[in-house]
């Protein structure tokens, strides 16, 4: 059965914000859901190994080629930030960092959760974010301070109306969920013992991970998201979408940045029972560049 992505409505309060961006940001991840979802589950690309081993694909490659096509047309001023073909430096303060294909390892799996990110700063300040799960018809978009919105298509309807989202109201890690994409990244931070420790505290822990399990987080579905190692295009559009949802999001040393190498994003209430596990194995961004590649290993 061929899949296919729906569009989306924007509520009035986001339809010109910021110039008309934050509706080119829906525009964008749109656009690469679909041309993910050509990909998806069949067998029309073949998968490469990076340098650090982690995947790439024909559809990782095509779908962020299409959205730096529609960012030079739209806004040619502005600078582009990709996973795959790296930085385009622009003349305005503002920037897109993008990742059409979040998790691909759970794409070449077949495995539905994996995402699409749109972020844009400004300044270098996450100000716009979106997630997207191509495969089940999921988005979340947010732009700061004016909310976070949701919107599922359950039966195929080809325009979905965005609601509110919010973060849960759990205030104990031992009565909520915690999600990660890849528990042995955590070794990599010599944080295993953090991690374990986090596991027996929370009431249910799932590798539900990359851009998926920040959604859940925002959507309050789970209280806190944890990722050891992160690149600024895993994160960027996830930095307000969780903050706009009234969450919070920082590094392992409780400092909002999305250049850190490592983060949480959470309900803000269960926040630092998290950080008070991780805090000492927060690295520095610089060691952090050095022991690590320069990719996300969870893709």
């Amino acid at each position: 059965m061929k899949m296919t992505f729906p569009d989306f409505e924007l509520p009035p309060i986001l339809a010109d914000a910021l110039h008309g961006r934050v509706a080119f940001a829906l525009t964008l991840a749109a656009a690469a859901s679909r041309e993910t979802l050509k990909f998806f589950r069949t067998t029309a690309f073949q998968v490469e190994r990076k340098s650090d081993r982690s995947p790439v694909t024909r559809a990782d490659k095509q779908a962020e080629q299409v959205v730096r096509r529609m960012v030079t047309e739209a806004f040619p001023s502005d600078a582009i930030l990709g996973e795959e073909f790296g930085s385009v430096a622009g003349q305005s303060e503002f920037e897109w960092i993008i990742d059409p294909i979040d998790g691909t390892k759970s794409f070449i799996s077949g495995v539905p959760l994996y995402s699409t990110l749109v972020g844009m700063t400004v300044a270098g300040h996450p100000q716009i974010g979106v997630i997207a799960i191509p495969a089940l018809g999921e988005l979340i978009i947010a732009a700061t301070g004016l909310g976070a919105w949701y919107g599922q298509s359950f039966t195929n309807q080809s325009r979905v109306q965005l609601t509110r989202a919010y973060v849960s109201k759990q205030s104990r890690l031992e009565d909520g969920l915690m999600v990660t994409s890849q528990v042995d990244n955590f070794s990599r931070r010599e944080a295993e013992s953090a991690y374990r420790e986090l596991e027996a505290q929370a009431y249910v822990s799932r590798t539900w991970g990359d851009g998926y399990g920040y959604l859940l987080v925002a959507t309050g579905r789970a209280e806190v998201m944890v990722d050891p190692i992160v690149n600024p295009w895993d994160v960027a559009a996830v930095a307000p979408v969780i903050e706009e949802a009234g969450g919070r999001f920082s590094s392992w040393a409780g400092d909002f940045d999305i250049r850190a190498g490592h983060c949480i994003g959470s309900n803000g209430l269960v926040h630092e029972q998290v950080l008070s596990r991780l805090r000492p194995f927060a690295a520095s961004t610089a060691e952090a560049r050095m022991k690590l590649p320069a990719t996300n290993s969870n893709n």
